[in-house]
């Protein structure tokens, strides 16, 4: 049974100077999603982000890249989420994972926020439900607390930045699997990515 998602949110922060850090990992996923489904991406200010609508066969499914900053993601989500009756649930959410290495990615649906401030606050807004989907897009750990906030604002050497765009690729193709098919195959192929 395919997976019944109707918004895709990829989380990162808005402008020039962000673009290229590693915390913008979920907007390069929503960036290489919308081009694999010719998928255009438009300005809604009353979503407070960039939305596109899916073509066929999934026209109902939306995507989503707040402009609200990391710390305020929900105040877009849950708008968008809200007028289209989109439960958590159905939701997926793509972000860096600080636990992951550069080059891997997992499913995983609900648990808590991780310090990721994206998480906190969309779980915040929902009510403090947390049982959306999450891609999590690894980015590798800089080795103690201290350093985490450079890290995630820091632009990754082209060898992480090589493996975190090749995982992105293979995360597209396992959205597709799990739009298409479910979950179950969607995890087995992205989580035997090698």
């Amino acid at each position: 049974m395919s997976a019944d998602i109707r918004l895709i949110v990829g989380l990162g922060n808005p402008g020039s100077e962000y673009e290229q850090t590693r915390h913008n990992a979920g907007f390069w996923f929503i960036d290489e999603f919308a081009r694999h489904f010719s998928t255009p991406l438009a300005s809604e200010s009353k979503y407070f982000g960039i939305t596109g609508r899916m073509p066929a066969p999934y026209p109902d499914t939306r995507l989503l890249k707040p402009m609200t900053f990391m710390n305020k993601s929900g105040q877009s989500v849950a708008p968008l989420a809200n007028f289209f009756k989109v439960p958590p649930e159905q939701v997926l959410v793509v972000h860096d994972e600080l636990d992951l290495p550069p080059g891997v990615a997992r499913f995983k649906q609900g648990g808590g926020h991780g310090g990721h401030n994206g998480l906190k606050d969309i779980i915040r807004c929902f009510g403090n439900n947390n049982n959306f989907h999450r891609l999590r897009i690894g980015i590798g750990h800089p080795g103690h607390s201290d350093r985490v906030t450079g890290h995630v604002l820091g632009k990754p050497p082209q060898s992480e930045r090589d493996a975190i765009e090749r995982i992105i690729d293979e995360s597209v193709r396992a959205v597709d699997l799990a739009l298409a098919k479910g979950w179950v195959e969607a995890k087995q192929y992205l989580h035997s990515v090698r």
